[in-house]
């Protein structure tokens, strides 16, 4: 992107991907599923402009000082799950278009996701969304048509059907709609986290969270949580989640982010941390990505809240969704940060953060991770 950052082109192979710290190392067993965590959606090409001053005016032209590319909508969560260590199986449909093409090699060769249940449509155009980023915020324009449904639905080949066996499942639920791979896989062990969509129709009916019956967690931010449970306050939205499923996260934005345990009656809040927001896309994915992550290693629920802020805290100083999800090697780098930082500020994060030191080599500096670049349309030469 022209915006004075460091561009990093997608890496050129499997080969390219460095071996990551594992967080799941001190728990695997012989016999565990080979996937770490499955998710299914819609892959679209994100289009990101940057530098703007100020929203788009009616009857103007803005020009933006810096553009970025990269894949995005359940890329997203795809990716951030997998710069984390985390064996992700991602199935979805990709155009058999440029930009599908784009897509499907930077998630499998620059990200090692594994996309042996994705499938490429031939004929059917790759959804692509507009973004724009402005004053920490952003607007975005989207088009693109639902894909053809595979010819086996249910047979576990392709999604929706049921997935293989995996540690995980990250669903997105739609109000009014039933995900029924939800209970397949859920029956098959895997442990269901979700987050919800906005409800257009504005019913915000508690009968559409039907599927969290097969869910671990919900991650919900304070503003759905407070619609779907009539509450004023996030706090007492999340208690009354907490009796719909075993663990009810709301996410507080730049304030943070508060859990209840409905199983243990233990909750936990934490305090968000300030950075400088550039860009906040796929921020709530990377911090469900962080969260599921220290579920699945076995932190405590503080923990976990923490790292799922801070992943996402990272993720916001980055323009694009998926490639600005932050790796090992940049949450080491903000550590060493704040542990040689002598202010009070500082040493708040050292004692909340104190974890990380269990977690993080001593020397972790794996290659640097791609970044949203300014256009697809360059090749490299033979």
């Amino acid at each position: 992107m022209s915006t004075g950052r460091r561009d990093v082109q997608p890496p050129a192979g499997p080969a390219a991907v460095p071996p990551g710290l594992d967080p799941l190392a001190a728990v695997r067993a012989d016999g565990d599923p080979r996937t770490d965590v499955y998710l299914t959606g819609t892959v679209f090409l994100d289009i990101i402009f940057t530098g703007l001053d100020s929203a788009p005016v009616r009857g103007t032209e803005s020009w933006a000082r810096g553009m970025g590319s990269s894949p995005g909508g359940v890329a997203n969560m795809a990716t951030a799950l997998a710069r984390l260590g985390l064996r992700t199986s991602l199935a979805a449909a990709f155009g058999d278009d440029m930009y599908g093409e784009y897509c499907w090699e930077a998630l499998e060769q620059g990200e090692g996701i594994d996309l042996e249940l994705s499938r490429k449509v031939p004929g059917w155009h790759s959804p692509v969304t507009v973004s724009m980023a402005y004053e920490g915020e952003r607007t975005m324009v989207s088009h693109g048509h639902e894909a053809p449904p595979p010819e086996h639905a249910f047979d576990g080949k392709h999604a929706p059907g049921c997935p293989p066996p995996s540690r995980a499942c990250v669903a997105s639920l739609v109000p009014g709609r039933r995900e029924g791979w939800l209970g397949c896989a859920a029956g098959r062990g895997s442990r269901i986290f979700a987050d919800v969509g906005w409800d257009d129709s504005g019913r915000w009916d508690p009968a559409d969270l039907a599927d969290l019956e097969h869910c671990e967690a919900f991650l919900p931010n304070a503003e759905e949580a407070m619609r779907y449970t009539r509450t004023s306050c996030p706090r007492a939205a999340a208690r009354k989640l907490a009796d719909l499923v075993p663990l009810a996260v709301v996410t507080l934005g730049p304030e943070g982010a508060y859990a209840v345990d409905g199983r243990t009656g233990e909750s936990a809040e934490v305090a968000g941390i300030a950075v400088e927001a550039l860009d906040p896309t796929g921020a709530g994915d990377v911090f469900v990505a962080g969260f599921v992550t220290g579920t699945l290693a076995e932190w405590p629920l503080a923990d976990r809240l923490a790292f799922a802020g801070l992943s996402a805290a990272l993720s916001v100083q980055e323009f694009g969704g998926s490639l600005s999800a932050p790796g090992w090697a940049e949450i080491a780098a903000w550590w060493r940060g704040v542990r040689a930082c002598g202010t009070p500020a500082a040493a708040g994060l050292s004692r909340q953060y104190g974890f990380l030191d269990a977690v993080l080599p001593a020397a972790y500096r794996p290659a640097p991770l791609a970044r949203a670049v300014p256009t697809i349309g360059f090749r490299r030469p033979a």
